[in-house]
């Protein structure tokens, strides 16, 4: 039922988003690169709008929103609950999960980073 919610809600957006893109795509231009303000998309001189703007509510845009909305449905995480087995993927391209890295009572420490 969650799966089915997250499709209409999406494809809703991504139509709504399309149509106002074909009406008023200067507005839209604008409205996007405000969101790309905000995740600093815009920072990177070689990236530039005409690079990622229009792939903004394609096909593409909803399959790809679409599998990230549904595989962050198995990945939720409550306090005092048990931490979720999330996949990830090794250095070699080998895809564990975050579980296998355990070993007997030691704790894991995951380290998130950025390379930019």
């Amino acid at each position: 039922l969650q799966k089915i919610l997250i499709l209409l809600h999406l494809t809703i957006c991504v139509v709504v988003g399309k149509t106002l893109m074909i009406l008023f795509p200067n507005t839209m231009k604008r409205y996007i690169l405000k969101m790309g303000e905000k995740s600093r998309m815009n920072q990177n001189p070689k990236f530039s709008y005409e690079n990622w703007g229009p792939t903004f509510f394609s096909f593409q845009y909803l399959l790809f929103v679409l599998k990230v909305k549904w595989k962050r449905l198995e990945d939720e995480a409550y306090e005092g609950h048990p931490a979720p087995n999330t996949p990830v993927v090794t250095f070699n391209g080998q895809v564990q999960h975050i579980f296998d890295f355990m070993r007997d009572n030691r704790p894991l420490i995951l380290n998130f980073g950025s390379c930019t």
